[in-house]
């Protein structure tokens, strides 16, 4: 398949060149325009953001190139199935906005570590904080790094390490300057233009299909079954039932990259409905994302690379003059998934390890200053995690971001759950987790993806239920770990706190019915096909 460079047209350069600079008046606007609270701006937006704000950019930080290639990748080869890992979200979502996120915003805390370490103790704020940088630094720095590279590389046709370096330079730009109010401001102005330019794709391949009615009667009738049978190999009901569920907490109830929209909200209200408009967003990942994929199976049928369907789609259906739209939503993309990351990433450690550990008397300077340079480290680790993920074999591209966070998922996904709604966890429970556990989980990982592949050794179960067995497994040693302690070190809400966990809204309470009718009306139209 031929890259997308020869194809280009000055109208197609223009385009480009009118992003950036569009692009670049908006994330300077929000960069200066509040000097005088710099050091609020660069982490938590100065708690500005309202719901609209927090949806667009929990949706921009979710996307990623990731999304663009694997939903289309999978959608190409097993139909819809995959928009279970967006849609099933709501579940989880639901728990953020009205279990957690009431919890984290009557706590007035900036990182997870934080909120942790007010319940456990500074040991467990420690653990939990390079905990957490870990696993931005892999499942999302690097994993979003290593999707626009390989993008780019189909693109443009040059090595993975010259799109690595090329993107994370451009991303890393607004996390530099801005932090979390740039990246909101721009991801708002992004996302709209990625609702525009994927639609606009699937329209086309509607048409060249022969339309709607010619698009189900030409792929096989499951393509369209969210539930697949237990017989299915790749995912089948079970796997993502009981699997997804340890990623999907870990992922957006505990996530600084994910809830630190939430924590810059102008209020609890405004951090619920916006937890709840990224449910609405997530719908659209069927039209948008994975229909490309099924539209691809149609039209271009004998692919050598399931991963190949998004581009394939592009260079054939995109006219002389809108590539360069192509090229625009993946900067776009990556800067929404990259740019919150090292927001995300500088936050945490800048007030977890940096203000609490190496300098507590740091000055607002000194912590902007920290955080820029963090930055900058972690774009040069995830250029190097990217090369690393480039060698990995014998998965597909939608796999490998899925089973790489079902490693990291499980310790958080236990702590985070037992904190809040089983009183009698202990501090040594919660750090035992944190630390052997979390050496268990992620050296499993590494044995399943490098030294002994599944593609090579069939005795591994699915990846989504290995992640499910490592949880039960430490849930279940938390449990005996706190029964056990002769001494137990347990959290007791403070009166402060409890006063000011605030109950859901009228609204809030509406938004949220109105989400989980539409989505239970959804799983009954989308099954037994």
């Amino acid at each position: 398949m031929s890259n997308i460079v020869s194809r280009l047209t000055l109208l197609d350069y223009s385009v480009v060149a009118v992003y950036l600079i569009v692009l670049m008046i908006i994330g300077f606007r929000a960069s200066f325009s509040n000097k005088n609270k710099t050091d609020e701006t660069l982490f938590l937006a100065n708690k500005s953001l309202g719901w609209a704000s927090i949806g667009f950019n929990m949706w921009g930080t979710n996307v990623g190139p990731s999304m663009l290639l694997a939903f289309a990748s999978i959608g190409y080869s097993t139909g819809i199935v995959a928009v279970n890992f967006d849609w099933y979200a709501f579940v989880f979502l639901m728990l953020l906005a009205m279990v957690f996120a009431p919890k984290y915003i009557a706590a007035k805390v900036s990182t997870m570590p934080e909120f942790m370490g007010n319940r456990y103790g500074d040991s467990t704020r420690n653990i939990l904080a390079w905990y957490a940088l870990i696993k931005m630094l892999i499942s999302w720095l690097s994993l979003g790094l290593f999707a626009g590279g390989f993008l780019v590389r189909q693109i443009l046709g040059i090595p993975m390490w010259q799109s690595v370096i090329v993107l994370v330079s451009f991303a890393g730009l607004f996390a530099f300057t801005g932090g979390l109010k740039a990246i909101a401001k721009v991801n708002v102005f992004q996302m709209l233009l990625l609702i525009g330019v994927s639609l606009t794709l699937t329209v086309l391949g509607v048409s060249r299909v022969g339309g709607l009615s010619a698009l189900f009667h030409q792929t096989p009738a499951n393509y369209w079954n969210l539930i697949h049978p237990a017989s299915d190999v790749k995912y089948p009901w079970y796997a993502i039932l009981l699997g997804y569920p340890v990623s999907a907490v870990a992922f957006f109830c505990t996530d600084q990259a994910m809830v630190q929209s939430v924590l810059g909200a102008k209020n609890l209200e405004q951090g619920q409905l916006g937890v709840n408009f990224i449910g609405w967003l997530k719908i659209l990942s069927l039209p948008l994302f994975i229909l490309t994929g099924i539209l691809c199976f149609i039209l271009f049928p004998h692919l050598s690379d399931p991963a190949l369907a998004y581009m394939t789609m592009v260079t054939n259906l995109f006219p002389p003059g809108m590539n360069g739209l192509v090229i625009v939503v993946l900067i776009a993309v990556l800067i929404g998934t990259v740019g919150s990351s090292l927001n995300s990433l500088s936050t945490v450690f800048t007030m977890d390890i940096y203000a609490e550990k190496i300098n507590p008397n740091a000055t607002n300077k000194d912590l902007i200053r920290v955080g820029r340079y963090t930055v900058i480290g972690g774009c040069l680790f995830a250029i190097g995690m990217a090369l690393a993920i480039d060698s990995i074999k014998g998965l597909n591209l939608f796999d490998v971001f899925q089973s790489v966070l079902g490693f990291i998922a499980p310790p958080l996904a236990v702590v985070f759950l037992l904190t809040v709604y089983w009183k009698r966890t202990t501090r040594k429970a919660v750090n035992i987790i944190l630390s052997a556990g979390s050496a268990f989980s992620l050296g499993t990982g590494v044995v399943y993806l490098w030294v002994l592949p599944p593609d090579k050794y069939s005795f591994w179960p699915h990846y989504l239920m290995l992640s499910f067995f490592i949880f039960v497994f430490l849930a279940a040693s938390a449990v005996f770990i706190s029964l056990l302690d002769k001494t137990p070190a347990v959290y007791v809400a403070t009166e402060s706190e409890m006063e000011h966990t605030l109950k859901p809204t009228k609204r809030v309470k509406i938004a949220w019915g109105l989400l989980t009718i539409i989505m239970i009306a959804l799983y009954l139209i989308f099954n037994g096909h």
